[in-house]
């Protein structure tokens, strides 16, 4: 991790890791007791590529695929049943699934995942991820001191972001400017006492430069590499309420 402390502070966006990350697997096994409306039956769900063929298909697929994969399936069921219902976002997967009983009879694997992709979405909005995710990888491969400081500072604000959402960001500018003539760390301590970020988590800015900076790592991680060649294209293809994030850095 030395050489490449990035990565590892960047929001993932493939469906193993958006669950490990935002609900947790613990032994094969999502906790959802505390999602609010969740069914009895799907409190606890096993997530094994082993037992789900669904989820073995699908585990390394980033959130929009895996959004139109779980809408093709629920109206594959609707056309077989005959139906005739319009199926556009995540919330009319849920309220189909709800309807028929007998769909989640047929496919309670598929229902699992409604339930886990639709708790995955809100707490993307709850979190404004998306937003947060597209600064973090502007900070992994985008050089523009002046700039990235000034959103930082911004995104450091929104009281819709966690601490630890807060830290990562202030992380990745610590690494990627940290030899900047003109370092903006001060005044992004500044700003998340002020917010309410409490020391402990605060410290480990001097710790990551300690144990990973520039002058410490093999190679320079942000150095000139073409960037055309580290864009992913990712369309979202036909499910609302469901977009692919920028990943523009690799590991």
């Amino acid at each position: 991790r030395r050489e490449d402390p990035v990565t590892p502070l960047l929001n993932q966006w493939t469906y193993q890791s958006m669950v490990h990350e935002l609900l947790g697997i613990h032994n094969g096994r999502v906790d959802l007791r505390g999602v609010p409306g969740i069914r009895k039956d799907l409190e606890e769900v096993v997530l094994s590529p082993d037992l789900d063929a669904f989820f073995k298909d699908h585990m390394y697929s980033n959130f929009g695929d895996l959004g139109v994969a779980i809408k093709a399936y629920v109206e594959e069921y609707d056309r077989k049943t005959q139906g005739n219902h319009s199926i556009q976002t995540i919330e009319d997967m849920q309220r189909f699934v709800e309807s028929y009983p007998e769909f989640r009879k047929l496919s309670g694997s598929v229902s699992k995942h409604v339930a886990i992709m639709s708790e995955l979405s809100r707490l993307i909005d709850e979190r404004a991820l998306m937003e947060v995710s597209e600064l973090e990888q502007e900070l992994a491969v985008v050089q523009d001191h002046a700039g990235s400081l000034r959103k930082v500072k911004e995104k450091l604000k929104n009281p819709l972001l966690t601490h630890h959402d807060r830290l990562r960001l202030v992380l990745l500018y610590a690494l990627r400017y940290e030899l900047a003539t003109r370092n903006g760390n001060r005044e992004l301590i500044d700003i998340m006492h002020h917010v309410g970020v409490d020391d402990d988590l605060l410290g480990l800015i001097e710790v990551i430069t300690k144990f990973a900076g520039a002058q410490v790592r093999g190679w320079d991680i942000f150095g000139n590499r073409n960037i055309l060649n580290m864009l992913k294209s990712h369309v979202t293809r036909g499910l609302k309420g469901v977009e692919n994030v920028y990943t523009q850095h690799e590991p």
